[in-house]
């Protein structure tokens, strides 16, 4: 292995960089974080609605391909909306592939049986909900999901606006106050953690920082 472990962080939206960025920086500055991002890919995913095509699918996974002939020794997923493909891409490459939500998963079944979710990207969540099911099953977790999304909210963020967008996700919090605990379902959510922490007591859970600690046990063995 190279004294630096490479990092590809592979982003299929902008809002999604600065929080992994941050987590990494944080985390893991050991590590050579390298960023790559094909924004065309959540927007033609945004068209499809529940199901991802094979052919966004094969976008998707000739990205991963790139990112493995870059010299990637870990790729980090940073877009919750294409679960299949990061599986297809995981068979196919000889590097670690992370889904962004697998760590924070881990961390939410450990706290309680009834977890919920503030989502800000609709077409996501069908793949995210299968996910979670699947993780619970494979752990012999009987935990259960309920989801809300967060609308307008990833819109405001797109623009700008991160700040209304934290405040509009933390005002549908409360809902899920009787949780055992509350993801933020997208990378991009993540800004949002100290706000909803604010307004509830239990367990608020983000995907970045779970997500590098888990990729850094991948890489280094530890």
């Amino acid at each position: 292995m190279k004294s630096r472990p490479r990092i590809v962080l592979y982003h299929a939206t902008p809002v999604a960089m600065e929080p992994v960025i941050s987590s990494m920086a944080r985390l893991w500055p050991e590590a050579e974080a390298v960023n790559l991002l094909d924004d065309g890919l959540t927007i033609d995913r945004a068209k499809e609605g529940a199901e991802l095509s094979d052919e966004l699918t094969g976008r998707f996974v000739d990205f991963g391909r790139y990112a493995h002939r870059i010299g990637a020794d870990g790729i980090l997923v940073t877009c919750s909306a294409f679960g299949p493909a990061i599986e297809k891409m995981a068979d196919e490459l000889p590097v670690p592939v992370l889904k962004p939500n697998e760590a924070m998963f881990r961390d939410a079944i450990t706290a309680g049986g009834r977890i919920g979710m503030l989502a800000t990207f609709a077409p996501a969540v069908s793949t995210m909900t299968e996910e979670f099911g699947q993780f619970a099953s494979d752990t012999g977790s009987a935990a259960t999901l309920d989801t809300i999304v967060v609308a307008d909210a990833i819109d405001l963020l797109r623009k700008g606006d991160a700040a209304a967008h934290n405040r509009l996700v933390a005002s549908r919090a409360p809902e899920l106050a009787k949780h055992d605990a509350i993801m933020l379902a997208h990378f991009s959510t993540s800004r949002a953690v100290e706000a909803v922490r604010a307004v509830v007591d239990v367990p608020v859970l983000s995907a970045p920082d779970a997500a590098v600690l888990r990729m850094r046990v991948l890489v280094n063995g530890e």
